[in-house]
């Protein structure tokens, strides 16, 4: 994928002194690392909202669902600017082809998930989600986020970004043209990937491609992106991704000498085992998919979901 994926950002993670205290939180990996193969969008509501820098502190109050965004010590309430900016903001984001969002973890105003609401006791619960991140989300529920605490997980941030790139795939693919083949070519180099989500989902999404003559074409490509973008949220265990390479091993049945298949299936057992992470096996099912053209795995983006320098599967 030669072009850039663009993807939304709050702005202090990309170094940027924009916080109410003046600072920044600038996240290396974010910036440097993954920054290689992603163009930032950077966004700070505070600031965009015509607040200064450095600024009074704010915290949400009220109704966990529904809270109001006040500053801590006068008492200001914030809400009704920062909730109109949002949506004049948002509609400029919808232009910019974005391809997922990190957020500032526990922000007042950028947090996805686990922000502090404090009720009329003054003890706060951490089950409120930033005004502005809670816009996005809602305005855009397909587009994968995350914030930079969960990024710090090996788990979450292999499955955050391989969703980045899958969406870019299918926004691709829709601009091309969208077409009923285009849609049955997408599913088919997806499916070990699918299946090492959720066995349900690609179940569900077989179905759909299955049934493409009877359906409304925007119908289907609208519940079939749906379906897959929920399904791979699910987190790709150990077990289940065993199951994918054992389910790999069956196509190298005619090819593979009895050595070369025992070779295989115990590396598979070892990375089972949590003694070795995903990249081992892959690796080596990567050089048998060459050595004997195997033309259904070579299709597989399972095999390269993301690009190999971000050592992404070195971890998991």
């Amino acid at each position: 994928m030669s072009e850039k994926i663009r993807v939304g950002i709050s702005a202090c993670l990309l170094g940027e002194k924009v916080r109410y205290d003046g600072g920044h939180k600038l996240d290396h990996y974010l910036k440097e690392t993954l920054g290689a193969y992603v163009a930032w969008q950077p966004v700070c509501p505070e600031v965009e909202t015509g607040l200064p820098v450095p600024r009074e502190a704010m915290r949400l109050i009220g109704n966990p669902e529904s809270p109001r965004l006040v500053t801590i010590r006068t008492g200001i309430d914030l809400t009704e600017r920062m909730q109109t900016w949002s949506e004049k903001r948002l509609s400029e984001l919808e232009k910019d082809d974005l391809c997922g969002f990190v957020f500032k973890s526990r922000s007042p105003s950028s947090g996805m998930r686990s922000v502090k609401v404090y009720g009329p006791s003054g003890v706060p619960s951490n089950t409120g989600a930033g005004i502005f991140a809670k816009s996005f989300m809602d305005t855009f529920p397909l587009i994968p986020v995350e914030d930079d605490g969960r990024l710090h997980d090996p788990e979450l941030r292999e499955n955050f970004i391989e969703r980045i790139f899958v969406f870019k795939r299918w926004k691709a693919m829709r601009q091309q043209g969208g077409s009923i083949r285009d849609l049955v070519s997408f599913h088919a180099e997806h499916k070990l990937l699918i299946l090492a989500h959720s066995t349900k989902h690609y179940t569900m999404l077989g179905r759909l491609v299955a049934g493409v003559k009877k359906q409304d074409r925007q119908q289907l490509l609208a519940e079939y992106v749906s379906v897959l973008m929920e399904g791979l949220k699910l987190i790709a265990t150990k077990k289940k991704n065993t199951n994918v390479l054992q389910h790999i091993v069956g196509y190298f049945k005619k090819q593979l000498t009895a050595e070369e298949k025992k070779e295989l299936l115990a590396v598979i057992e070892t990375y089972h085992r949590g003694l070795v992470p995903l990249i081992a096996p892959i690796v080596l099912i990567n050089h048998y998919v060459l050595k004997f053209d195997e033309p259904y795995l070579k299709r597989q983006h399972y095999l390269y979901p993301h690009p190999a320098e971000l050592m992404l599967r070195n971890h998991v």
